[in-house]
């Protein structure tokens, strides 16, 4: 297994065992691909949130907030071209029976086990009696459906032809695979991330909505859609901020809210799921300063993720193609990280041109044009939207942040996440639980210091378990109080980065831990 994987598969484990996200209805075996944010997991997502909202909308004059409702009136998705367009080409395997994103499928190939088995076997000077070997053993248990696997020797022959033909010289990867699930008579296929079976060549359409009825009696009842994004609620309310706020462009509105998505290949944790929660912005601009705000929004959004300590070399900004552009936007950057899984969306900062007020104007029949005072015209005004997934920026930083550390004969392993992130500011931890005294002083301490930080008391195990416990939520600061504490009113406060203590008068602690959390 590659060290990446094994990270990953850490960080899984770590937040199930320390309460930061468990599988959704997990006493009934579960519901695919949703996720419940336990006691610490919620800290986290709420600071995540309140970061961006401090950034986007608190700190700054040109932002509103919002909360539109999740359910909203059927026009409005028909107007934004969801109920047409909103959809995503799918296949289906024959054998395994998985659905996959068309164009996402060699994206899945490159990180799927059976294609990182053979490639790790590969690696290096080999013939091909490797590949047989592997096909007879691994390949079996990682893609029986590969025709590498099912007929090795054929397969073979037909890769060994194609590099005759190429003069012994490199190929082109992707006709290597092709051949590797390739038909009888040679012919290359795209073989299935799952299970290696060749899949058709022709997708098919699959609406990304979710339905439900909206009434109390099914017969009468109206068919809504449950929100596939946030941005329309803000849309459609473009003439109640007008009317209220009276602002002057640029201006922007900002929500944080549920979405959901029928997604046809949701995975790798939380990265992709069904159910999910955007932070989004609507940034109003003349159509002229457009191309100039989108490249200020792509290096302002590109700095939140650094100033909240996440490595510079693990994001970068990707263009999007004129071939991937949805079809309301002129241009499209992403930020990306570099996940366990590979480099993947985390925001995706458009520009989205007048198309989604121009559509809610015709549908309504209400004019959303901008007057502008000073010139005394009338015009839509273009819209720069920033959009990130809140799960899985999450799932970024706790990436981010995932450390293992040698300490003596020890492995420590720690979550390093910035002090606006961290779910647990300080821990209060008396050294012995059995002396009344120190425990009724530390849980005094606990209790005063929890109305200025997210404090935690825990005195269940020694106080190296209780450390290591709390290095592993992220905890900054750990408070012990011994019985030298008792005399001297002094208690021991541990950095969590460094792990140097220092020695603090009890009544000075909170002025301390001011200074180092804000």
């Amino acid at each position: 297994m590659n060290t990446n994987d094994n990270i990953m598969e850490k960080i899984v484990s770590l937040c199930k065992r320390r309460g930061f996200i468990f599988q959704s209805s997990d006493i009934y075996g579960g519901l695919s691909n949703t996720w419940d944010y336990g006691p610490f997991g919620v800290e986290l997502k709420n600071n995540v949130k309140a970061a961006w909202w401090k950034v986007n909308v608190h700190e700054r004059n040109d932002i509103f907030g919002m909360d539109a409702a999740i359910l909203m009136h059927p026009k409005v998705w028909e107007a934004s071209g969801h109920l047409k367009s909103f959809n995503d080409p799918f296949v289906k395997c024959p054998a395994c029976l998985q659905f996959f994103k068309f164009d996402k499928i060699w994206d899945e190939i490159w990180n799927s086990p059976w294609f990182i088995s053979l490639r790790d076997t590969m690696a290096g000077d080999k013939d091909s009696s490797y590949m047989l070997r592997w096909a007879k053993n691994e390949g079996k248990k990682l893609a029986p459906n590969l025709s590498l696997v099912k007929q090795p020797e054929v397969t073979i022959s037909w890769i060994a032809d194609l590099h005759q033909k190429f003069g012994g010289v490199e190929f082109d990867f992707k006709t290597y695979v092709g051949r590797i699930a390739c038909a009888a008579d040679g012919t290359a296929k795209t073989p299935c991330p799952n299970c290696g079976n060749p899949l058709p060549e022709q997708s098919m359409a699959a609406n990304l909505m979710l339905e439900t009825l909206f009434g109390p009696v099914k017969e009468t009842a109206q068919k809504v859609y449950l929100r596939p994004e946030t941005a329309q609620g803000m849309f459609v309310n473009f003439l109640n901020i007008l009317d209220s706020k009276h602002p002057k462009l640029p201006f922007g509105l900002a929500q944080i809210g549920k979405a959901f998505r029928n997604e046809i290949t949701p995975g790798n944790f939380t990265f992709r799921t069904r159910e999910f929660e955007q932070m989004e912005i609507e940034y109003f601009v003349k159509p002229v300063d457009a191309d100039k705000k989108l490249e200020e929004w792509i290096d302002y959004r590109f700095a939140w993720y650094l100033n909240l300590g996440m490595k510079k070399e693990s994001l970068r900004k990707r263009p999007h193609g004129k071939e991937e552009l949805a079809h309301y936007a002129k241009a499209c950057t992403d930020i990306e990280y570099n996940f366990p899984f590979g480099w993947s969306e985390l925001e995706g900062i458009a520009n989205r041109t007048d198309f989604d007020l121009k559509q809610h104007a015709g549908a309504s029949g209400k004019d959303f044009q901008y007057f502008e005072e000073s010139t005394k015209e009338k015009f839509y005004p273009y819209i720069i939207e920033p959009s990130g997934g809140v799960d899985r920026t999450v799932l970024a930083f706790l990436t981010d942040a995932y450390h293992e550390e040698k300490v003596k004969d020890d492995t420590r392993a720690v979550l390093k996440l910035h002090k606006a992130l961290a779910p647990v500011k300080v821990a209060v931890l008396p050294l012995l639980k059995n002396r009344p005294e120190l425990v009724e002083l530390a849980k005094k301490i606990a209790q005063d210091l929890k109305k200025c930080f997210v404090t935690v008391y825990d005195d269940t195990a020694s106080i190296g378990k209780l450390y290591r416990r709390q290095d592993e939520v992220g905890t900054l600061y750990c408070v012990t109080i011994d019985v030298q504490s008792l005399e001297d009113k002094q208690a021991t406060v541990r950095d969590r980065d460094t792990m140097l203590q220092e020695r603090i008068s009890i009544d000075k602690l909170k002025d301390y831990l001011f200074n180092k959390l804000y």
